[in-house]
């Protein structure tokens, strides 16, 4: 898949007449290509006018029409007109913050989807837009780069099922590619959070939170992703639409299947991420315990030790162990002792090795 760009998304103003597409100027302008096949008939191209596509419809059992790039109104309006596409769902084709869903038009079966891919480390997600016809798929999306080669592939070489069917098990084919695609996603995340629980294990720091913060916020998002898209898949399974023959509904219900297991998975992964958090905080609260353990048990080898010197700081006169001969050797001697043997009964108490079992006094 080639590198893909986060496009900028626009803001549609309130009281907007319902149907208006709202591009921005610096979205990529629309790149087209065409797949037209059945079982004895194949092209590939890319068309440069939109309106060559004309002498193409009705001519092949199934046409594959995939528009990459929204920038261009006029483009996005001809195939509107072409198709015969309500103006809704154009609009919800040029407004990038559609959840997964299916909307049944007269003519036509509207699905849009979320397509995730990791870039450089990061989660991309680009909406995807497909629309069904009679015997059309038409597919909109934001930026060039995708994950239905796949397909493409099986189309070129005449392989499975897909040569001999109609659109509707076209459009099962790539739904079915972009969900697959979402498993090497959370894999990724998968692999992410054991090496987060190893660096926990060891000697965590604030690195160690800051990646965790990020993939329990990626996961997060995903969650919210795979939510629409069960529900989705569950629809077109469920479809009554004419468009969709009950052959391809048995597809589509393994579509759903393998949702229904991401959804899974997600909720897995990020039940895993906030109990590592808690492993996480668990752990710098028992360094710290551990850190307060040895300076108290500094602190309190040293108060009898400071008590002394300070009894014998005082500048009394009468203070007979004062012109007492080699005094100062006997309490310097007394002072080590005692503090030597209470440093050795703490070892011996396993206070100062963490690792060693603690014995009962």
């Amino acid at each position: 898949m080639k590198k893909k760009i986060r496009l900028k998304r626009t803001t549609r103003k309130p009281g907007m007449t319902p149907g208006t597409l709202e591009i921005d100027p610096s979205w990529p302008k629309p790149v087209i290509q065409v797949i037209a096949y059945g079982p004895d008939q194949y092209i590939e191209k890319q068309i440069d006018d939109v309106r060559e596509l004309d002498g193409l419809i009705g001519k092949y059992q199934v046409l594959w029409v995939n528009v990459d790039g929204l920038g261009d109104e006029s483009t996005i309006r001809y195939l509107g007109q072409l198709f015969k596409l309500h103006p809704l769902a154009l609009e919800d084709v040029t407004s990038l913050r559609q959840r997964s869903k299916v909307d049944d038009y007269e003519s036509n079966l509207y699905t849009a989807m979320r397509m995730l891919s990791m870039q450089e480390g990061k989660l991309f997600a680009e909406q995807v837009s497909f629309f069904l016809g009679t015997n059309f798929v038409l597919t909109f999306q934001e930026t060039e780069g995708d994950c239905l080669d796949p397909v493409r592939e099986r189309i070129r070489k005449k392989g499975g099922l897909v040569c001999n069917m109609n659109a509707d098990y076209l459009l099962y084919c790539l739904i079915d590619s972009i969900i697959d695609a979402y498993f090497p996603v959370l894999e990724a995340y998968d692999d992410r959070l054991e090496d987060l629980e190893e660096e926990i294990l060891g000697k965590p720091d604030q690195a160690t939170m800051n990646r965790l913060f990020g993939v329990k916020h990626d996961l997060t998002g995903l969650r919210r992703t795979l939510w629409p898209v069960r529900e989705m898949a569950g629809a077109l399974a469920h479809s009554e639409s004419p468009l969709i023959k009950p052959a391809t509904l048995l597809y589509l219900r393994d579509c759903q299947d393998h949702a229904v297991q991401l959804l899974e998975l997600a909720e897995s992964y990020r039940e895993t991420g906030s109990s590592l958090m808690d492993f996480y905080l668990s752990s710098i609260s028992n360094r710290m315990n551990e850190i307060m353990k040895v300076l108290t048990i500094i602190a309190t080898i040293f108060i009898p030790l400071t008590f002394i010197a300070g009894v014998y700081g005082m500048n009394f006169k009468n203070m007979p162990e004062l012109e007492t001969r080699n005094g100062y050797f006997i309490v310097l001697g007394i002072m080590a002792i005692l503090g030597f043997g209470m440093l050795f009964w703490f070892v011996h108490k396993g206070w100062l090795t963490p690792k060693r079992k603690n014995r009962e006094s």
